[in-house]
C-alpha cells in the first residue's frame, strides 16, 4: 500500500549516523577488576558493525513511500537491536571467562547511545507504518524477546544483572514503594489543585495570589524544599506529637510526598483551569437555561468538554511525580531514589543505573498509558 509522499527521514538518518559513530568510536563494554574501579574499554566488534549497518538500512527504507518499506525498516531496526543485544551478552561472557569472581563487565557508552538511537529509529518506523496496532505489537515483541533473552541467561555476565540478582528483593520492593509514593503525591496534588483551579477561574486577587505562590515553588530547588519541609515538620511534630500516631514523620515519606505534590500543583492547576475555561460560553449558557445547577454544569459540561486538556496536565504531573519521587531517597522516603543514592555513596555506577532505569521505564509507561486515554490521542 502506498502512503503518499513522505518527507526525508532526517531524524532517522541522524540517529543511524549517531549509532554508527558511537559503535565505531566508543566502547561497547568495559572490563573492570571489581565493581568500584573504572573499567577498560572494549570495542564493539562484529555486533557493532552489524547493528550500525542495520540502523542505516532502516533509515534508508524509511525514505520509501510504501507501507512495506516502513515495516521493513521496523524489522531492520529491531533486528539491529537484537544483534546489539547478542553482541553485548556474548561479549560480556567472553570477557569474564578466566577472570576472578570480582571482575565486572559493564555496558559502555557505545551500547547505551546505539541502543537509544536504534530504538528511536524503530519508533519512527512505527509512526511511518500508520498502523494503530504497530506500536503495541512492537512493544509486545520487544518485551517478549527481552524476556526470553534474560530468561536464557544471555545477559547473566553483565554487571547490571549481577547487581540486580544480589539485591533483587530490595529493588522489587523499592519499585513498589516508589509507585506508592508517586501515586500518593499525585493524589495529594490533585486534591489540592481542584479548589485552587476553581478559585483561579474567578480571576481577581485570589487567582493572582495562587499563581504567584505556585510559580514561587517552582523556582525553589528540590533539595532546599525537602530540607525546609523536614525542619517545618520537626517543629510541627514537636508541638503536636499526636500527629505521629497518624504515621506522619519529619523524615521519610511525609516530606517526600508533600514536597513532590507541591511541584505538581502548578501543571495541575493550570490544566484544570484551562480545561474548565475552554468550554464555549454559549454551551454553558445553554446548559444553565436548561435548568442545570452550577455543579451540574461543572460535572456534565465543563469537565467532559475539557477532558483532553485535563488529561494532558495529569499526564505531565504523573511523569513529574515519578521523577521527583526519586529525590525522596534523600529524606529517607525509600523507593528507587534510595537505590540511586546508595550507588552514589558506594561509587558503584551500575547500582546507580539499576535504580535509574526503572524510573525511566515507569515514566515512559505512565506517559504512554495516559496518552492512550486522551480523547484527542495527543502523543
Amino acid at each position: 500500500m502506498t502512503l503518499g509522499a513522505r518527507p526525508l527521514p532526517v531524524l532517522a538518518f541522524a540517529a543511524a549516523a549517531t549509532a554508527a559513530a558511537a559503535l565505531a568510536g566508543l566502547p561497547l563494554l568495559t572490563l573492570a577488576p571489581n565493581r568500584l574501579v573504572p573499567g577498560a574499554p572494549v570495542g564493539a566488534g562484529w555486533a557493532g558493525a552489524g547493528a550500525a549497518l542495520l540502523g542505516l538500512l532502516a533509515a534508508g527504507l524509511l525514505s520509501g513511500t510504501r507501507r512495506r518499506d516502513a515495516l521493513l525498516a521496523l524489522a531492520a531496526a529491531l533486528t539491529g537491536l537484537a544483534v546489539l543485544g547478542l553482541g553485548i551478552g556474548a561479549g560480556a561472557a567472553g570477557l569474564l571467562a578466566g577472570q576472578p569472581p570480582a571482575a565486572r563487565a559493564s555496558l559502555g557508552a557505545g551500547a547505551w547511545i546505539a541502543g537509544l538511537a536504534l530504538a528511536l529509529i524503530a519508533g519512527e518506523a512505527v509512526r511511518a507504518t500508520a498502523l494503530q496496532a504497530a506500536g503495541l505489537l512492537t512493544l509486545a515483541i520487544s518485551v517478549l524477546a527481552g524476556g526470553i533473552a534474560v530468561h536464557s541467561g544471555l545477559f547473566d555476565s553483565l554487571s547490571l544483572v549481577v547487581e540486580y540478582r544480589a539485591r533483587a528483593g530490595a529493588v522489587n520492593a523499592a519499585i513498589l514503594q516508589h509507585l506508592a509514593l508517586a501515586a500518593g503525591a499525585l493524589a495529594l496534588a490533585v486534591a489540592a489543585s481542584v479548589p485552587l483551579a476553581l478559585l483561579s477561574l474567578r480571576r481577581g486577587f485570589a487567582a493572582r495570589l495562587i499563581d504567584t505562590a505556585l510559580n514561587g515553588v517552582q523556582v525553589v530547588p528540590a533539595l532546599a524544599l525537602f530540607a525546609a519541609l523536614v525542619s517545618l515538620l520537626s517543629g510541627l511534630l514537636a508541638r503536636l506529637p499526636g500527629l505521629r500516631e497518624l504515621g506522619l514523620g519529619a523524615i521519610g515519606p511525609t516530606p517526600a510526598v508533600i514536597g513532590t505534590a507541591a511541584y505538581l500543583a502548578l501543571p495541575l492547576v493550570r490544566s484544570l483551569a484551562a480545561g474548565l475555561a475552554a468550554t464555549d460560553p454559549t454551551v454553558v449558557e445553554t446548559a444553565r437555561a436548561l435548568g442545570l445547577t452550577p455543579w451540574q454544569v461543572l460535572l456534565r459540561v465543563r469537565l467532559p468538554l475539557g477532558a483532553p486538556i485535563l488529561l494532558g496536565g495529569l499526564r505531565v504531573a504523573a511523569v513529574q511525580s515519578i521523577g521527583l519521587t526519586t529525590l525522596g531517597g534523600l529524606v529517607g522516603a525509600g523507593g528507587l531514589g534510595a537505590v540511586v543514592f546508595d550507588g552514589m555513596a558506594q561509587f558503584a555506577p551500575d547500582l546507580i543505573v539499576l535504580g535509574a532505569v526503572p524510573v525511566i521505564a515507569l515514566s515512559l509507561a505512565v506517559d504512554r498509558g495516559l496518552a492512550a486515554l486522551n480523547p484527542r490521542r495527543v502523543a
